[in-house]
């Protein structure tokens, strides 16, 4: 993408965010719009607190400047899901029939998101889903009542296996937490990486538990399998004890890694000073990006938090940015036309225009593809670009034939 579409687009989500940031009109007075949002707030807090924090805010803004549907102040019922399927589909009962809200989002696991699609197709009842990253969720999963925000497994994956054209390293291991968002990971790399590395093989897969790895062992096995390049899949506390390790015994030294979401705040400050340099990401590279729009949300989200933004963050702003769009597109909360709004709708955010395609239900939202490198004693990206999400989607007859099977 070139630097004037980003320019364009950069003007858009300004002009879209302004009411978000210092547009004085009558406060919402009318009766509240609730919607319900379940995440994983205790286990995966480096994200999803973040995220709440950031759609509070950009509530509260919104209420300030008059709120939705025509002076209706925005409302989120915020629950956690346990982190777990079985917790997940329990709260989001609670949340339809105890707490009575119009809908619900979030969720943060893959197979947590699923379970929650799989309740919102059961009820009819509409579920934005904003971080699960598992493909199935819009695709041989995928129905009516789910729509997804984030750039999925496939898009994110694909961005790296671009980002690897002309390289030579053919000998390729895998490491993937043991779960569906791993999973699908690590099969859309075996799938891409022909097409930019021709010649490419797999000679070594790793899928530890999620939350539990053995970094010793599986830094070992690796090694032993001696190949010339890693696809990383890791994150969290995993991600952490994983690059120590692989630190500690040589794993990373003359060898290429692509690893998906690295580049992520929450993911990198953790590895402060052992962030291991040149790897290829996928990530949030906030103090670089120079819109209008995004610096105007930052600057509102260091006064309210005195902390730096991280990948979270922006997810939640955005969510809330498209949630009120498409309340005030439709104009009403009966489930069947919020469903029917929300196709092929566009909203201008502070990441530029992000459109919910019809066909498959998923955002176009994107993220940035950059190097690690180290600037003091902490990591950071570097030659980040952001890559539109609608570059790398899947194409439209997969999805049909993805979706009638389902």
């Amino acid at each position: 993408m070139g630097r004037f579409t980003l320019a364009r687009r950069a003007l858009a989500g300004g002009l879209a965010a302004a009411p978000l940031i210092g547009l004085r009109v009558p406060r919402a007075q009318g009766a509240p719009v609730r919607i319900g949002e379940l995440n994983s707030y205790s286990r995966m807090a480096a994200f999803s607190v973040p995220y709440r924090n950031a759609m509070q805010l950009a509530a509260e803004q919104i209420n300030r400047a008059g709120g939705v549907m025509g002076g209706r102040p925005l409302e989120f019922v915020f629950r956690d899901d346990g982190a777990t399927p079985g917790d997940a589909v329990r709260v989001a009962e609670d949340l339809l029939t105890r707490e009575n809200v119009a809908f619900i989002a979030g969720t943060f696991l893959s197979n947590v998101g699923l379970a929650v699609a799989d309740l919102a197709n059961q009820r009819r009842r509409l579920f934005f889903a904003t971080e699960p990253l598992s493909d199935a969720i819009t695709m041989q999963q995928g129905n009516r009542y789910t729509w997804r925000l984030r750039p999925n497994t496939y898009m994110q994956t694909r961005m790296l296996t671009e980002a690897a054209r002309g390289r030579t390293a053919r000998r390729w291991a895998i490491v993937a937490p043991n779960y569906e968002y791993g999973q699908s990971a690590a099969a859309n790399f075996k799938r891409l990486i022909g097409a930019s590395i021709p010649g490419a093989e797999i000679v070594a897969e790793q899928y530890p538990a999620l939350g539990r790895v053995d970094a010793g062992a599986t830094v070992g096995a690796l090694n032993q399998a001696r190949p010339d390049a890693i696809f990383n899949v890791l994150f969290g506390p995993d991600l952490t004890a994983f690059v120590r390790e692989g630190n500690t015994r040589g794993l990373f030294e003359r060898r290429f890694v692509l690893s998906l979401l690295t580049g992520e705040p929450e993911y990198m400050i953790p590895l402060g000073d052992e962030t291991p340099e040149g790897w290829i990401v996928t990530g949030y590279p906030w103090e670089q990006v120079e819109w209008p729009a995004h610096r105007a949300y930052v600057e509102a989200y260091r006064a309210r938090f005195n902390d730096t933004p991280r990948k979270g963050s922006l997810l939640g702003w955005v969510t809330v940015q498209v949630l009120a769009n498409l309340l005030n597109r439709v104009n009403s909360l009966d489930n069947e036309a919020l469903v029917d709004g929300l196709r092929d709708l566009r909203t201008d955010t502070v990441t530029g225009p992000v459109v919910m395609r019809g066909i498959d239900q998923q955002g176009t939202m994107g993220t940035w593809v950059g190097e690690t490198v180290l600037r003091g004693r902490q990591g950071a990206m570097r030659n980040a670009r952001y890559v539109d999400g609608a570059e790398v989607m899947f194409p439209e007859a997969e999805v049909r034939a993805a979706r009638r099977s389902s």
